[in-house]
């Protein structure tokens, strides 16, 4: 039996992260892992979407082109020739990690872990033990209980992907971030697409004036988005509604992800009261001693990001330099379309309910001349404060580079500066940046005015 000092179990970018982070502090790692190295997020989730979404940020820019006096014509969408380029990525960073792996002397085994006993995993015959043991194996797709759907062919986040066909009419189950992104690109490449979701609404984890924009960008497309959907049934080609049948070629179930909780019921972890997640304490420990568990199995948001944050968080704690668990009220929260939706911290009825005599303020993107000249004027900025000291609470971006930009306020939030910090800050002209101080420096404003008021 081999023994280490962490043991973990996943090599998404949760487990990974977590990996590089106890090598560089001492330890013995070794990564199992009984899927592709890096995970969802690298093999079938980020950025296998976000390349097709390039693609369509191209398309996009050429119906801009077209529109602002230059003639440019697509001539043919080679489909095949994306998917290769998309491979071709997701083998490059799988290169990586290993590179790194082996540059750090992580032992990185490809094989499923079944549980032995205490921290003991078999792996291909041969047994493993850590001394911490690290779970990080991430979710799987959630299909949920559709009449007729399991005897159709239907694809999940997890097939979709090796879809080598562009659909004529693509139909997407699911109207949250990832089958609005998947439903902008297929739509970018040509494809019919129409979206059924049986909530009130799309994106309903999204800021609520952001979705309005995102939703009438869709619908101004050309997708059908249908929601408080009542499916009756699934049949070959179609899907069955209660007024109406949306007929397809494909069909995508993107309904969200389960936790893959196997292990830690085998193990006999806790879990949380409602029996979905791995219960952990703020340094991520389970309830039994020296087992660690992060990412989608713990709950919280399931982004790649936070998992990394968390893993990186748990093995210092293993390493004794515990420190404050990651906040998700510090984890940024991207939806790469156009315009492109970031947003972070409290909303503004969440700030309001904590007590916060809330100000805030939003600045167009129609007011900005760099993205005048850029032909990109859809959507704000938006920052959440409160009058006593200014406080940075929230803030959400609709517009280009959104995802890149949220950092700027991020970063300021998380030095424990205030809108101050970027109101007195030099921002170069032109930039769309520029939208950020504007916003800060109408929070200064509206909170030196309130003060004088009550005075």
């Amino acid at each position: 039996m081999k023994t280490y000092d962490v043991l973990i179990i996943g090599a998404g970018p949760g487990g990974y992260v977590a990996a590089e982070e106890a090598a560089q502090l001492g330890n013995s790692v070794c990564v199992i892992e009984k899927n592709a190295i890096g995970g969802c997020c690298l093999n079938v989730g980020c950025i296998p979407s976000k390349a097709y979404l390039q693609y369509s940020h191209w398309l996009s820019a050429v119906h801009a082109l077209n529109a602002n006096g230059l003639s440019v014509t697509v001539n043919q969408i080679d489909f095949p020739s994306v998917v290769k380029r998309k491979n071709k990525i997701i083998s490059t960073l799988q290169s990586g990690i290993h590179l790194t792996f082996k540059k750090n002397g992580i032992q990185y085994i490809t094989g499923e872990a079944k549980y032995v006993e205490g921290k003991i995993f078999e792996v291909n015959g041969e047994r493993y033990y850590g001394k911490n043991v690290l779970l990080a194996m991430g979710g799987a797709p959630f299909v949920p209980n559709i009449p007729g759907l399991s005897d159709v062919d239907y694809l999940t986040t997890n097939s979709f992907f090796d879809m080598e066909t562009l659909p004529n009419q693509l139909t997407i189950i699911g109207g949250g971030v990832i089958g609005v992104e998947l439903a902008y690109a297929m739509k970018r490449f040509g494809a019919d697409v129409t979206i059924i979701e049986a909530a009130p609404d799309i994106l309903l984890t999204v800021d609520s004036e952001a979705r309005s924009i995102v939703k009438e960008k869709l619908q101004r497309m050309g997708i059908k988005i249908i929601t408080k959907a009542s499916i009756q049934k699934v049949k070959k080609g179609c899907v069955l509604l209660s007024s109406e049948e949306i007929p397809f070629d494909q069909l995508l179930v993107a309904t969200g992800r389960k936790q893959n909780l196997e292990i830690p019921l085998a193990m006999g972890l806790e879990l949380d009261e409602r029996k979905h997640f791995v219960k952990v304490n703020e340094y991520y420990e389970t309830s039994m001693k020296n087992v660690y568990a992060i990412g989608d199995l713990i709950g919280g948001y399931t982004l790649a990001h936070a998992a990394s944050a968390e893993g990186i968080k748990a093995i210092r704690a293993i390493n004794g330099k515990k420190e404050r668990p990651v906040s998700p009220y510090s984890i940024p929260r991207p939806l790469f379309i156009e315009p492109e939706v970031a947003e972070f911290g409290m909303s503004e009825e969440e700030a309001r309910q904590k007590g916060y005599d809330v100000i805030v303020e939003k600045m167009p993107f129609s007011f900005n001349g760099r993205a005048i000249v850029a032909n990109e004027t859809e959507g704000f900025v938006k920052i959440i404060s409160e009058s006593k000291y200014r406080e940075i609470l929230g803030a959400v971006i609709v517009g280009p580079n959104a995802a890149d930009l949220i950092h700027q306020i991020l970063a300021v939030y998380e030095s424990e500066g205030t809108v101050d910090e970027l109101a007195n800050t030099v921002f170069a002209h032109p930039t769309v940046s520029e939208l950020i101080q504007e916003t800060a420096k109408r929070i200064y404003k509206t909170s030196i005015n309130l003060r004088r008021n009550q005075e």
